[in-house]
């Protein structure tokens, strides 16, 4: 694991000391690691996904933008197989995942935050992160370097290391989902909305720490409804719009183009900075 100037940022967030596959894909333009094709999901008696097309390629941050409504939680939870595909298909690294259980997709390497966090109030910070570290009995367990990079990326997770998570402000709580979803090497991170309801000095940090994962070579797949958060953090984005991928491509062309932004997402850049 090497250290960055001023923050002890492993070689790749995915695979900390190891140039794994993610981090090659990022250095050679970006293979496909998680495909949708075609996929429908219904909701009881509501079709909520309606032919999703969508590619997110390794080592990239791939946004994913839409009004509210468009179907943008239920693409996440349906690649992690909480809710099931009806049709379409759903691969990660060429595997079908389709009708895997939750588990299996997690122990193939994705994780995920959900909107609204996931975390145990009633544990603390450190048994959440035991918890989430798979195969770990105590925190001794986890791995030294990555704790104390999660630690640099968060600092409020060392401070309030043996707090109760359900104590912590709304940021913080943000931060030990991610901390979560980072404290082993995962392939893919899938975020809900890691912004919402923050203040804007938490979504500062936010910001940073998301940009320091995507210098370290993650590969994010992110749901955002904060325009300029978006904007920094974006590689390429997928826009839907009643449960289909309306627009792709890359994010500085959107971010360019507010006739555009306008037409896909009803807003404008300049409302945005």
């Amino acid at each position: 694991m090497s250290a960055a100037s001023g923050s002890a940022v492993p070689e790749n967030a995915n695979a900390p000391g190891a140039a794994n596959a993610a981090a090659a894909g990022h250095r050679a333009g970006g293979a496909t690691l998680l495909a949708l094709a075609g996929v429908h999901t219904h909701i009881g008696a509501y079709h909520i996904l309606h032919g999703v097309d969508l590619e997110v390629p390794a080592g990239r941050t791939t946004l994913l933008l839409g009004r509210n409504g468009a179907g943008k939680t239920t693409t996440l939870r349906t690649i992690m197989g909480l809710w099931k595909a009806s049709a379409g298909q759903v691969r990660f690294e060429g595997h079908d995942i389709t009708k895997r259980a939750t588990p299996e997709i997690s122990q193939a390497g994705i994780a995920y935050v959900p909107e609204n966090m996931g975390i145990f109030a009633d544990l603390t910070v450190r048994e959440n992160m035991v918890l989430a570290a798979r195969g770990a009995r105590d925190a001794d367990a986890i791995d030294a370097e990555r704790l104390r990079w999660i630690f640099e990326l968060f600092p409020a997770m060392k401070k309030f290391w043996d707090h109760p998570a359900g104590l912590l402000s709304g940021g913080q709580k943000q931060m030990l989902a991610v901390s979560r979803a980072i404290v082993e090497p995962r392939k893919l991170i899938l975020v809900d909305e890691p912004s919402k309801g923050l203040a804007p000095s938490i979504i500062r940090n936010m910001l940073s720490a998301f940009q320091q994962l995507k210098a370290a070579g993650a590969t994010i797949l992110l749901v955002e409804q904060n325009f300029s958060f978006a904007r920094q953090l974006g590689d390429t984005v997928a826009v839907m719009d009643d449960g289909r991928v309306v627009h792709r491509g890359p994010m500085a062309e959107l971010a360019d183009d507010e006739a555009l932004q306008g037409r896909l997402l009803g807003l404008s850049l300049g409302a945005h900075q």
